[in-house]
């Protein structure tokens, strides 16, 4: 039930942090001007302890599975958006212009160039976003969502290692399982010249 109940706030959360990170990082890398203001902010707005931000998300809506999803939501979007970003940006201008030289339209360039080669790097930021967000959906506890969390918390309040282990080893083979389960996808759709440590994070 704890493992069932971290593993749908993963996904879930992933999925809508690799949905915005997407779309944001490709806004991003459309507009230069506003990414060198956008990309700090988020940096600095990174940095916040996702226990905080919890609390404070807490404070404006209440406890409760949104709550959560929303929090991990938008902490899984950051190494997807960076990630994104520093792969269309680092796309050689040779592709761009060879490929408007054949016609294409801006929105074609982008899907049949460009996010193909910059394939490598968004997935490393979705690995990223992956092993991450299991990491912080232990925090789901803290408001009553659940998850492996109750485990770790329950121990490290009793003082039982026993109890901590439970929460804390599914929690790092889930991280594990998942993590493995986007190198598969790698596999699958980036040709294996192409393949390359996709951490710009």
């Amino acid at each position: 039930m704890a493992i069932g109940q971290h593993l749908l706030f993963t996904l879930v959360s992933v999925a809508i942090g690799f949905a915005l990170g997407l779309v944001l990082g490709i806004l991003l890398s459309r507009r230069p001007k506003l990414s060198g203001v956008v990309l700090p902010v988020l940096s600095v707005f990174n940095t916040i302890p996702g226990i905080v931000f919890i609390g404070l998300l807490v404070l404006a809506w209440g406890a409760g599975t949104a709550t959560v999803l929303v929090a991990l939501g938008i902490y899984a979007t950051f190494p997807v958006l960076k990630n994104t970003y520093a792969g269309l940006v680092s796309v050689d201008q040779q592709y761009i212009e060879a490929a408007r030289g054949c016609g294409m339209s801006a929105i074609q360039s982008l899907i049949q160039v460009e996010l193909p080669l910059a394939m490598p790097t968004i997935i490393g930021g979705l690995r990223m976003s992956t092993v991450y967000t299991v990491s912080w959906a232990v925090l789901a506890s803290m408001i009553g969502g659940g998850g492996l969390g109750d485990f770790i918390y329950s121990g490290i309040s009793s003082n039982d290692n026993g109890l901590i282990l439970m929460g804390a080893i599914p929690a790092a083979l889930l991280a594990f399982v998942l993590g493995s389960l986007v190198d598969l996808v790698q596999r699958q759709v980036v040709p294996k010249g192409m393949r390359k440590g996709g951490d710009k994070v």
